[in-house]
């Protein structure tokens, strides 16, 4: 693929973590290279066997790592939820008293940055996701550790004034992914939206929720 994660290429040198600042652990490694594997050759190209060869490190090493086929989805999950949170930007979310404005702008950069610069990331999400209803152990974790923007979500549009938090995330939420979905693996693949098109149909959303000055209703 076009933008496949950095340094995932084959014989890349151990500690090359794809996505990952230099020095990144063993445990890193294995992880950004199992997303790059699932983006690229999807849930049947990701092995054991298969990460080795493509971080270029020990045959075995991945084992170590992670033992069983569980633990190496378990590892790409959280490594995925990690990578994800600094994509979205949850640390760049505005204080919800700067308005619905602040909020448009702030989700707005973080989809379009998504849809635009990490598709890989994306798909391999997909091909975890689908998995995970294959997996009930799975798919525990891997709502769990999804929580984690469902729980700020909530926090920001408790604080605009919603009147009805968990439907209004579930919208946001069910919005995005939508509009992630269609970008990255659906028929806007070749075509996705500017970020003004992104923040305009955001703000569509939210005024319906909120009216245009995000007290709730």
């Amino acid at each position: 693929m076009s933008d496949r994660f950095p340094g995932a290429s084959p014989g890349a040198s151990p500690g090359a973590s794809p996505g990952a600042s230099p020095g990144a652990s063993r445990a890193d490694l294995v992880a950004d290279t199992a997303l790059a594997l699932l983006a690229e050759r999807g849930m049947r190209g990701l092995t054991h066997r298969a990460v080795d060869e493509t971080a270029g490190l020990p045959q075995g090493s991945t084992s170590n790592v992670a033992r069983t086929r569980q633990a190496l989805l378990e590892l790409a999950v959280r490594r995925h939820a990690e990578r994800e949170a600094r994509v979205l930007g949850l640390h760049e979310m505005p204080d919800p008293r700067d308005g619905l404005d602040s909020l448009a702008d702030a989700m707005a950069l973080a989809v379009h940055r998504t849809i635009t610069a990490h598709r890989d990331l994306l798909v391999a999400r997909y091909e975890l996701a689908l998995e995970a209803t294959r997996r009930p152990g799975l798919r525990a974790f891997y709502d769990a550790e999804g929580a984690v923007f469902r729980e700020h979500l909530t926090v920001l549009v408790t604080a605009l004034g919603s009147t009805s938090p968990a439907r209004h995330v579930l919208s946001l939420i069910a919005w995005a992914d939508g509009l992630m979905f269609s970008c990255a693996a659906g028929s806007f693949n070749a075509e996705p939206p500017s970020l003004d098109e992104v923040r305009a149909g955001l703000r569509e959303l939210l005024v319906g929720m909120f009216g245009d000055g995000g007290t709730g209703g």
